[in-house]
């Protein structure tokens, strides 16, 4: 097998990540790179810096795929004097393309949460806050029998009818429809003045929304009328298959302290470990993840009805809140849930890393040619050192009243 052009690779990982699912603030896609160059070692990190720089150089890699944008917020500058220009120059220099996939990798099926539900042995998932699915129309087209098969070729070919993994979907009937062409037609059927009666098939085929211009044309000009009848029928919204987080169950229902346990040995060890809040004897069985930052999901995490919510960078008002609110709402049930378990950044985004070099290697052997990929074993996360409180932990007290001052009575 030949290795694929940067271009190919980049079309098979936008397949997987969707660039149009990334969120509005977020920069990703192909970040430098020539799409002609030849890719023959892909290394995935989740951050672009030096360190991911050098592994990439010692290893030869010719596209660097990171979790992680390097330019996030507008720049005005790349010059080698900077931090981040001097990472750029490095890159073009040794010949390494980088590929950004961040929250659109974070939305998408086998993406980086499916990859840490996975990793935590969580199974029957499905999003925690779902993703629209995207709009789609139904056309329904009445067309003379003998040219149904012809009409829905057509349809297909501009879109219409794709189902999940099937192509071509369409639904038939047979009735009898008439009109009456009038002087100044042109009827590919009967005569000016005479009603005419026409075993007519009716085709359903669905389509996305934003295919409807080239649909309704394909339609037209494979359709024999002058005028066809047709229909164009928006179809109602519904939650789609992606979305940020996952929800899923564990095999076996445990502890709180007993999954924290867990999740610390399923991620990359770092300096942070894993901090728990609540009963560390509490029931934990249905779980939430969020890979990254993810308080700003507190009130989808509170509607799922999880025992337990896995997330990094979790602040101190905004889980002191929830969990108060857990205790209170709580006390009738006798369930003090949702748990919270905190995670470093950089490890909750970590397991995507081999999922996703696994896929690009399968996408690219399915295309007919072959890549060679790699997980960086660099740890990018900041934090370098903890000093543990002592064990057990001195408890806090008030202060000692002050001495009264001299001659104070």
């Amino acid at each position: 097998m030949t290795s694929p052009s940067l271009a190919e690779v980049v079309r098979l990982l936008d397949r997987r990540y969707p660039p149009s699912t990334a969120e509005s603030w977020d920069a990703v896609g192909l970040v430098a790179g020539d799409p002609d160059q030849p890719v023959r070692r892909v290394l995935f990190a989740v951050d672009p810096v030096g360190v991911v720089a050098d592994e990439a150089e010692a290893w030869g890699a010719d596209l660097v795929v990171t979790h992680h944008p390097l330019l996030l917020r507008p720049v005005h500058s790349i010059a080698a004097t900077t931090v981040k220009g001097a990472l750029l120059h490095r890159l073009v220099r040794t010949g390494t393309a980088l590929y950004t996939a961040h929250t659109n990798a974070d939305a998408a099926a086998g993406g980086v949460n499916d990859a840490l539900a996975q990793v935590l042995g969580l199974v029957a998932t499905a999003p925690l806050d779902p993703a629209p699915a995207e709009p789609l129309d139904k056309h329904v087209v009445f067309v003379p029998v003998e040219v149904a098969e012809r009409l829905v070729d057509a349809l297909a070919a501009a879109g219409a009818g794709a189902v999940g993994e099937y192509t071509r979907c369409a639904w038939t009937s047979t009735g009898e429809g008439t009109f009456t062409p009038s002087d100044s037609a042109s009827p590919a059927i009967g005569s000016a003045g005479q009603a005419a009666r026409v075993v007519e098939a009716r085709v359903e085929m669905v389509a996305p929304r934003r295919l409807r211009a080239s649909v309704v044309a394909a339609m037209r000009e494979a359709h024999p009328y002058e005028e066809p009848a047709f229909d164009v029928l928006e179809l109602a919204s519904w939650p789609g298959a992606t979305g940020t987080g996952r929800v899923g169950t564990l095999a076996e229902p445990t502890t709180l302290r007993a999954f924290a346990a867990t999740v610390a040995a399923a991620l990359p060890m770092t300096a942070q470990g894993v901090r728990y809040a609540g009963d560390p004897d509490g029931r934990v069985e249905r779980v939430a993840v969020v890979g990254g930052s993810g308080d700003s999901f507190f009130d989808s995490v509170r509607a799922s009805g999880v025992d337990a919510y896995v997330t990094a960078d979790l602040r101190h008002h905004p889980a002191s809140e929830l969990r108060e609110r857990a205790e209170h709402d709580g006390r009738a049930v006798g369930s003090s849930t949702p748990y919270l378990v905190d995670v470093a950044h950089f490890a909750s985004e970590w397991p995507w890393l081999a999922l996703a070099a696994r896929t690009l290697a399968q996408d690219a052997a399915a295309a007919g040619t072959t890549v060679k990929t790699r997980v960086s074993t660099v740890s990018t996360d900041p934090w370098t050192g903890r000093v543990a409180s002592p064990d057990p932990p001195k408890p806090l007290s008030p202060l000692e009243p002050s001495a009264p001052p001299e001659g104070h009575p």
